[in-house]
């Protein structure tokens, strides 16, 4: 169970963000979640698209640098200490997490974590032996949207 995250490189730069979503938007592809990282000149994207291989598509003909990869989604029990739980499970199976971003949907009191660790499938196994729900594309979806 994974879910395909886009990464676009961008110019750290007024209108860049812009550009970006003004391409998904004329495709009309639905923008379900967005990281913005950044450092001096240069700015990471991560995006969650209703249809990542038509975004990827998209962005790189209108001349973007596009990286698709596989994260884990996960529900989280939206309470003190329920990320902790989740990162202290993968940490002690020697996983470490590269990076991670949240959303509060507060559906029945969890929230949704998307992260990337160097072994997605270990972490799956790992977290689904712990009691914790890894979320397909279909299931993220319906998170944000009901």
């Amino acid at each position: 169970m994974s879910l395909q995250q886009l990464s676009v490189f961008v110019e750290n730069r007024p209108g860049s963000l812009m550009a970006v979503l003004a391409t998904l938007a004329k495709a009309q592809i639905d923008l379900n979640g967005l990281s913005v990282a950044d450092t001096t000149e240069f700015g990471v994207l991560r995006l969650i698209l209703s249809d990542p291989a038509k975004g990827e598509e998209v962005l790189q003909e209108a001349g973007f640098i596009v990286k698709a990869t596989d994260d884990l989604a996960i529900d989280v029990n939206d309470a003190p200490g329920g990320l902790f739980q989740t990162a202290e499970r993968l940490s002690s199976h020697g996983l470490n997490i590269e990076y991670m971003y949240a959303f509060g949907t507060k559906k029945d009191r969890h929230a949704m974590i998307i992260f990337k660790t160097e072994d997605n499938r270990k972490a799956a196994e790992v977290l689904k032996a712990g009691g914790v729900h890894v979320l397909d594309s279909d299931e993220v979806h319906e998170r944000l949207y009901s």
